[in-house]
């Protein structure tokens, strides 16, 4: 049985930090496992804690439990911070009252122990006139809810309307994940650190919406071509209602980088599942997510005018995603009686999202986290797992659209601090696409 209580100068410390603590801290599932071996946390409390969606709820609700927690409580609280790196925490809990103020911003600043920003490059044959980055900088951790079901009502109610989604499994899923480059042909191209978080979490989440998942690591760009024709022409796509790629990696606009720092275009991506090159496929959704830079900027934010404590990301008109190819019109032209069959774009049923925008002007980088993975593969986790139940896809690309457009840097000190990011999506789509989790029609 714990002591009743929190000694109250550790009491008056947490309060007095807590506004910082809610912010900064991660509370993931490591720091909760540290916390329940000193018995400071039961395992209900941990249970609850990880169930909250937002990284600030989980700090809060750890926070409004630890001081009931007993007097060995704070001191295990700043071991957990310790375990976890996060230092600048600790010491912000436990330095003398003198230190406060101005030189307590210095040693956060100079001191911190967030992970430094990574830098996503341009081309290695041009010459920067800006950093585009790949940054890492605020400290959200990829959640585990589990995948939440889709209910048989939802089912009956909505699969008539909406691209047919009932085969098991779902698809297949491809999942190309460049993060360590070629020091001697792509100099340019430092390691993406926090990539291979990303490709398990994607891995983890489809895999629970019951595509079987394929994930490449480090390919050259010829090698991601090799990869990406063997799966489109898998012969196994004629029995699955849908298909899903996902590539991560250093991009410009329009492509997207090999380890070798040669450049594959997006645009032969796209085509190599358009309905010419991919019959197999033909009338059934391709899912597209990118996670990469399209550009040199990187997005500072501007004020909103309404709003002077939070910042807004600016809005910019989307693009398509490839251009349209030229059909084969001898191909399709009649059936087998010489009755003319019926004709479908070159290009359809597909959807991509983008980890970041490209407009007339702008061309954005996309923010990562070197331990928790980048922004925009976190919240597409996030929105798929607790969404996909009964939300179509697009609306889904819209909710992670949102998310992204209210996060914001955290990086004291540097030219980084506060800046912003902002996804997209461009699709096809010319129906609902509801993946309908865990639901398996009986026919």
């Amino acid at each position: 049985m714990l002591e009743c209580g929190m000694l109250e100068r550790d009491r008056l410390a947490l309060r007095k930090r807590s506004a910082v603590l809610c912010k900064e801290m991660v509370v993931d599932e490591l720091f909760v496992q540290s916390l329940q071996a000193d018995d400071i946390l039961t395992e209900n409390m941990a249970e609850s804690i990880l169930a909250e969606q937002t990284s600030q709820k989980r700090n809060w609700r750890l926070l409004f439990l630890l001081p009931k927690r007993g007097p060995r409580a704070f001191r295990s609280f700043c071991s957990a911070l310790r375990d976890t790196e996060q230092h600048h925490l600790c010491a912000l809990l436990t330095q003398s009252p003198e230190k406060d103020g101005r030189e307590r911003h210095v040693e956060r600043s100079v001191n911190s122990s967030l992970p430094l920003p990574t830098q996503e490059v341009i081309a290695a044959k041009r010459v920067r006139t800006h950093e585009s980055m790949e940054m890492s900088l605020d400290a959200d951790s990829p959640i585990t809810t589990p995948v939440l079901p889709c209910t048989h009502d939802f089912y009956l109610s909505h699969s008539q309307q909406s691209y047919k989604m009932g085969s098991s499994p779902r698809g297949f899923a491809l999942v190309i994940s460049n993060v360590t480059f070629d020091p001697c042909a792509a100099p340019d191209l430092d390691p993406r650190k926090g990539g291979e978080v990303d490709e398990e979490v994607l891995r983890k989440v489809f895999t629970e919406l019951d595509y079987l998942v394929t994930v490449r690591r480090d390919l050259t760009a010829q090698g991601m071509r090799m990869h990406i024709e063997q799966f489109s022409r898998q012969p196994e796509h004629r029995t699955v209602d849908s298909c899903v790629v996902c590539l991560l990696s250093h991009g410009v606009e329009g492509a997207i980088y090999g380890t070798d720092g040669q450049l594959l275009q997006l645009d032969w991506v796209f085509e190599a599942f358009d309905n010419a090159h991919c019959p197999l496929l033909q009338n059934k959704p391709k899912m597209f997510f990118i996670q990469a830079c399209r550009g040199e900027e990187m997005d500072c934010g501007v004020e909103q005018v309404d709003g002077p404590e939070r910042t807004s990301s600016p809005s910019c008109e989307q693009r398509d995603a490839g251009r349209e190819g030229e059909g084969d019109a001898n191909s399709r032209q009649t059936g087998e009686m010489g009755r003319p069959r019926i004709k479908l774009p070159q290009r359809s049923d597909m959807i991509c999202g983008f980890a970041s925008l490209k407009g007339q002007k702008l061309c954005t980088a996309a923010m990562r986290n070197t331990k928790r993975g980048s922004w925009f593969i976190q919240e597409l986790n996030t929105a798929l797992r607790l969404r996909a139940r009964d939300t179509h896809l697009a609306d889904i690309m819209v909710q992670v659209n949102r998310c992204i457009k209210e996060r914001e840097g955290y990086a004291p000190g540097t030219a980084h601090h506060r800046c912003k990011e902002m996804s997209e999506f461009t699709s096809s789509l010319c129906k609902d696409l509801y993946l309908f989790p865990k639901y398996h029609p009986q026919y």
